[in-house]
C-alpha cells in the first residue's frame, strides 16, 4: 500500500510544479484529483494496475493510468523527472509552506529570486516579501508562522501513514508461529508519529533481525543486535525488538508507554514491595506475571487499561476505583455522518457510497455535500440540492435489500456575518445538518458558531477547531466557551476523521464529554476506500474516553433521528 502513497505524493507535486509554472488549469485539476484518488484507495495500486482496472478508479484517465503503469514498472515518471528538473530544487520545499500556493511563489521566485528556505526566511526579516502585491505584513507574518510550524512537526507521520507502514513490515515478517504487534505511541495511536516502534517473541531471533534488516526500501540500518533492530525505512526509524514468550506482556506494556503511565505504574510496584520491568513483575527474585499485559495489571492489583488511555490523564486512578470507561469499538457504529457526492466534490455517485457503506454493515449514511457559496468545491445551488435529494429518495426506496438509508444531509457554511448559506426554509427539509466554517479563518469564530448553534436546524458543528495537521494550527477561537456554546444549545460536536484534520482532538473529546456533550464521527469521505477512516476517528474518540453513549453513530436509525429531529 505505500506505492499508493508514493504516487499520490508525486501527484500531487506535479500539480503544485504545472501550477507553478503556470499550466492549465484543468491538467492541475486532473492531477490533483487522480492523487486524491490514489491516496484514499482501500486496495494496493499495484493489484489494481495488474488486474487492468486503473481507468475505473474516478479521476483517474488514460495518460495518468499510463503513467502510474510507468511508474510500478521503472520506478520513476518521466514526466515528473522533467518536471522537477525545470524547477530550482529548494523551490519544491517552499511548496509544502501553508499560506503560499503555487502562484504566489512565482511571484516571489520572479520578483525577489528565492532559491530557498533561508532566501524566503531573509526576504521575511527584511521586509521586503511584505512589499508584494497582495501580501502585506499580515499575509507576511501568517507565512513566518507557518515555516515555524513546518519546522517543529518535520519528522513526524500521520497516524494513517506510520499504521501502513507498520502493518506493511508486520506482515513481510510475520511467519508461523511469530508473535509481533505494533508497539509505542502508534498502538496508543497519537495522531502523529515520530519512530515506529514493533515487538516481537520468536524461537529464531537471528534469523529474524536478518531479515528485517534487509527489508525492501531500507535507507539505512542504525543498530543489528541480538534482540534488537533498527532501520530508517522511506525516511521513518523502526525499531524491532525481540523478547522471550514469558516477557511478551510486560515488554509489550513497558514499551507501549507512556513514559508517565509506566512511572506511575512503578510507584504502585514499588508500593506493593514488587519490582516492575521489562521482563515482568518480580516479588523479590520470584517472577509473578509478565506473559500478558492483562497478568502485569492484575499482578498490580488493576484491571487492564486500553492503550489509548494510557497518557497519565486519570486512568490509573479510574483503574483503581473501578472507574474506567467502557470504551466504544468499531462494531458499535451504525453508520457515517459525513460523506461528500459526485453531487459536490467527491468523486463517489450516490450508489456507490451505498456500496461502499454495505462493506462495513452500515445502517445509514449522511450525505453531507457542500453548500452553495463553496464554489471550489463545486457547492449545491438549492435546485442541485433539490434534485440530489429526490435522487436520494429514490435509491432508498430502491435499495431496500440493503437495509442502509441515505441521508439528506449537507455541510452548510457558516458565513463571515454568522448566518448560514441557506435559508431556514430549505435547510427543514434535511435529515441531517452539519455547519462549518471554510472562510474568514480569523474573524469572530465562536460567535459565528454559536449563531450557528442557535438555529434549530443545525445539528452538528464540523471539524471544531478547523486545523489541519502540519499545514494549519485552526481558528482563533475559545475552545471552553465552544464547548459551553454546545452544551447550552444542545449541539453535536463532531470529530472529524480524516487523517489530515483528526478534529476534535482526544483531549477536547474528553472536555466534550465530561460537559454531556455528545460528539459524532464523519470520514469527510470524497473518494472510493475513505471510509476506512473510521477507525482514526475512532481512535480519536477512544484516547478522548468516549462510551458507546457519548456518539451517535452508535445509534440505531429510529434512535438517530428522534435525536436530530
Amino acid at each position: 500500500m505505500t506505492k499508493n502513497k508514493e504516487l499520490a505524493e508525486i501527484l500531487e507535486k506535479m500539480a503544485k510544479i504545472l501550477e507553478f509554472n503556470g499550466e492549465n488549469p484543468f491538467k492541475i485539476s486532473a492531477y490533483l484529483k487522480a492523487a486524491g484518488a490514489i491516496r484514499n484507495l482501500s486496495q494496493d495500486i499495484e493489484k489494481i494496475a495488474k488486474d487492468e482496472r486503473l481507468e475505473e478508479i474516478p479521476g483517474i484517465g488514460k495518460s495518468i493510468a499510463n503513467k502510474i503503469k510507468e511508474y510500478l514498472n521503472t520506478g520513476e515518471i518521466k514526466a515528473y523527472k522533467k518536471a522537477i528538473s525545470d524547477v530550482p530544487e529548494g523551490i519544491l520545499e517552499l511548496m509544502d509552506i501553508q499560506g503560499i500556493g503555487p502562484k504566489t511563489l512565482r511571484l516571489i521566485y520572479e520578483k525577489l529570486h528565492i532559491r530557498s528556505l533561508d532566501d524566503l526566511r531573509r526576504v521575511i526579516n527584511d521586509g521586503s516579501l511584505a512589499t508584494l502585491p497582495l501580501m502585506g505584513e499580515k499575509r507576511v507574518e501568517n507565512i513566518k508562522k507557518s515555516i515555524e510550524f513546518l519546522d517543529k512537526t518535520k519528522g513526524r507521520l500521520l497516524i494513517n501513514d506510520a499504521l501502513i507502514l507498520a502493518e506493511e513490515v508486520v506482515r513481510y515478517l510475520n511467519k508461523d508461529g511469530l508473535i509481533i504487534e505494533i508497539a509505542g505511541s502508534l498502538r496508543r495511536r497519537k495522531e502523529t508519529i515520530g519512530d515506529i516502534d514493533l515487538l516481537a517473541s520468536s524461537d529464531n531471533k537471528d534469523r529474524l533481525i536478518e531479515t528485517f534488516i534487509k527489508m525492501p526500501d531500507i535507507e539505512r540500518v542504525i543498530a543489528s543486535g541480538a534482540t534488537k533492530g533498527s532501520i530508517i525505512l522511506k525516511g521513518t526509524q523502526v525499531d524491532l525488538r525481540i523478547v522471550d514468550k514469558n516477557s511478551y506482556g510486560s515488554a509489550l506494556q513497558y514499551f507501549t508507554g507512556s513514559k508517565m503511565h509506566n512511572i506511575k505504574l512503578r510507584k504502585i510496584s514499588r508500593e506493593k514491595g514488587f519490582k516492575l520491568n521489562e521482563y515482568g513483575v518480580f516479588d523479590g527474585d520470584k517472577k509473578i506475571a509478565g506473559e500478558t499485559e492483562e497478568d502485569v495489571y492484575n499482578a498490580l492489583g488493576l484491571p487492564w487499561i486500553p492503550p489509548e488511555l494510557r497518557e497519565d490523564t486519570g486512568e490509573i486512578e479510574a483503574a483503581k476505583s473501578g472507574k474506567l470507561p467502557n470504551l466504544v469499538k468499531m462494531e458499535d457504529i451504525k453508520g457515517d455522518l459525513h460523506v461528500h457526492s459526485n453531487y459536490s466534490d467527491g468523486t463517489l455517485t450516490l450508489e456507490d457510497i451505498v456500496k461502499e457503506a454495505s462493506v462495513y454493515g452500515y445502517e445509514y449514511v449522511s450525505v453531507s455535500d457542500h453548500s452553495q457559496s463553496v464554489k471550489y468545491a463545486k457547492g449545491l445551488s438549492i435546485d442541485r440540492l433539490k434534485r440530489r435529494n429526490e435522487e436520494i429518495d429514490r435509491i432508498n426506496k430502491d435499495n431496500n435489500k440493503k437495509n442502509i438509508v441515505l441521508l439528506k444531509g449537507t455541510e452548510v457554511d457558516i458565513l463571515r456575518d454568522g448566518s448560514l448559506d441557506y435559508p431556514d426554509d430549505i435547510l427543514e427539509e434535511l435529515d441531517i445538518v452539519i455547519a462549518a466554517i471554510h472562510q474568514g479563518f480569523k474573524n469572530n469564530i465562536n460567535e459565528r458558531m454559536l449563531s450557528a448553534m442557535k438555529n434549530p436546524n443545525v445539528d452538528i458543528i464540523a471539524h471544531p477547531t478547523g486545523r489541519v495537521i502540519y499545514s494549519r494550527e485552526g481558528y482563533k477561537m475559545d475552545i471552553e466557551r465552544l464547548i459551553n456554546d454546545a452544551k447550552s444549545t444542545d449541539t453535536i460536536l463532531e470529530i472529524n476523521s480524516y487523517p489530515n484534520r483528526m478534529d476534535f482532538n482526544d483531549i477536547n473529546c474528553k472536555k466534550a464529554k465530561e460537559n454531556g456533550i455528545k460528539m459524532s464521527l464523519g470520514t469527510d469521505t470524497h473518494s472510493k476506500g475513505m471510509m476506512k477512516y473510521m477507525e482514526l476517528g475512532l481512535s480519536i474518540a477512544r484516547r478522548g474516553w468516549l462510551e458507546k453513549e457519548d456518539l451517535i453513530n452508535t445509534y440505531p436509525l429510529e434512535e438517530l433521528k428522534d435525536k436530530l429531529y
